[in-house]
């Protein structure tokens, strides 16, 4: 049987239950954010760890929370968990204690953290796959410099008996390059029975969860263990730069499977994905770029330089420049956009639409092969096939109360310069000239001029400056 069958049978026979432990201050983050807020890759480090227990399927999923708890459910409160105080924070084993009176007996517990956002479901499979119903399961690492970290304690036959938290080691045990990630599995009944057993006779004179393996081994019970391959998937944060070890490690992983898959990243290690991404084969992505929330790319396209792009659906042979915004809009195929151009929430590029530089586009439907290719705002507009808009042109859609809606007919020709005060229509094939201000609808075939007479004075000259005037 297989390590996914084993555990798919298994979990038949016992309930999963999960217990995240999440109610850490987290000084060293030197932060009035609880430390589980803290963001990787976009993302709360609690959100990370509760996606991943999702993918297990479990019957419930636990959060222990203490320190900045209102924060923390204020801002994941929507998470599908279930949130249990620690009122004082005496220790992990303190902590997991506080669940077990809502998890059933004959239940197996898996034991989590929410500083440790990293662990793939994969691995978490693994550990339960070879752990039996009557044993405890203990997540292990070797790591080159195990300071800090809990050391696990081996028999002469290799077998694990114990974890000695680092301020609690001998000279000798500290030299053990083994050690816990605090991830561990056993069946509710069993944990029911050990954890009001635990002393605090140690350093930090707290309760530590791990000392249920000691009261394992001494009734004779099997603990089983399984090693991490990659060492980042068991690492916690405490602190800043450990987070943004994290945040390098996970966005490399990502950049890795992009590339594997037909993408190039110009240089993966200035590539940020800060959400999910849905890229086809042959895109190309140039330095700094990000990728926010949901984002999609079809093939062919380039996306240039210091890029963001979030909430967005992106066509084929698409040519995104440098310095471009795009947000909560789509982009069909063949367009051009910037360089430096905004594309705001609630717009829709079809094909084949050119956006220049210094370009700002909002709560717009832009229609196939038209054109704004300098210095314009665009807001709350319909724009038909073959428009081409001027430089400097912008829609004048708020009178300080409300937005209102400009309408433009297909092949229009806005002159440069030119004010369009909704709500407003322009007719196809209609013309504006260039610095005019339109305020009535113009029909189609038309030419519309809204400009002051020029006039000039002869022999004008500038004001000049007093005698000792302040500059």
């Amino acid at each position: 049987m297989s390590n996914l069958k084993s555990l798919i049978h298994q979990q038949s026979l016992m309930s999963l239950n999960i217990v995240i432990l999440a109610a850490g201050q987290g000084k060293r983050m030197h932060s009035k954010l609880p430390k589980v807020l803290h963001h990787l890759a976009g993302k709360p480090l609690l959100a990370h760890i509760v996606n991943t227990a999702q993918q297990l399927n479990p019957a419930k999923i636990f959060i222990i929370y203490g320190h900045g708890g209102e924060q923390v459910q204020a801002q994941l409160g929507d998470l599908p968990v279930q949130w249990i105080e620690q009122t004082q924070q005496l220790g992990t084993g303190h902590a997991l204690k506080q669940a077990m009176s809502f998890i059933q007996n004959d239940a197996r517990v898996l034991v989590l953290f929410g500083d440790v956002p990293l662990i793939s479901a994969k691995t978490l499979q693994e550990l339960l796959a070879i752990t039996p119903n009557n044993a405890v399961g203990v997540l292990t690492a070797q790591m080159p410099n195990p300071a800090g970290l809990g050391r696990i304690i081996r028999n002469a036959k290799g077998e694990m008996i114990a974890v000695v938290e680092d301020k609690d080691t001998t000279a000798q045990q500290k030299e053990i390059k083994e050690i816990n990630t605090g991830i561990l599995t056993a069946s509710a009944s069993d944990l029911k029975r050990w954890l009001p057993a635990l002393n605090n006779n140690n350093a930090q004179k707290e309760y530590y969860y791990p000392e249920v393996i000691t009261l394992a081994v001494a009734e004779k019970m099997p603990v089983y263990t399984t090693q991490l391959t990659e060492i980042e998937e068991g690492q916690g944060v405490n602190d800043r730069i450990q987070l943004a070890q994290l945040e390098r490690y996970y966005q490399r992983q990502q950049a890795n499977k992009l590339m594997l898959a037909g993408v190039t990243l110009l240089d993966p290690t200035r590539f940020d994905l800060r959400g999910e991404a849905q890229i086809a084969s042959d895109v190309t992505i140039d330095i700094n770029v990000i990728l926010a929330g949901k984002v999609i790319i079809g093939a062919n396209t380039y996306i240039g330089p210091n890029t963001l792009l979030r909430n967005v659906t992106i066509g084929q042979n698409v040519i995104i420049k440098a310095n471009s915004t795009i947000e909560d809009a789509v982009i069909d195929d063949a367009c051009e956009i910037g360089p430096f151009a905004r594309i705001r929430p609630g717009t829709k590029l079809k094909n084949n639409v050119h956006i220049g530089n210094f370009v700002e586009i909002k709560e717009s439907e832009i229609d196939e092969g038209s054109k704004i290719n300098h210095l314009s705002y665009i807001g709350d507009t319909i724009i038909g096939k073959k428009v081409n808009i001027g430089a400097g042109t912008i829609t004048c859609n708020y009178d300080g109360v409300n937005k209102h809606q400009t309408i433009i007919g297909d092949n229009a020709f806005i002159g440069s310069n030119s004010s369009l005060i909704a709500p407003l229509t322009i007719g196809e094939n209609s013309t504006v000239g260039a610095g005019s201000t339109i305020r009535r609808d113009t029909p189609a075939e038309s030419l519309a001029l809204a400009r002051a007479e020029q006039r000039i004075v002869d022999n004008w000259q500038r004001p000049k400056k007093k005698n000792n005037q302040e500059k």
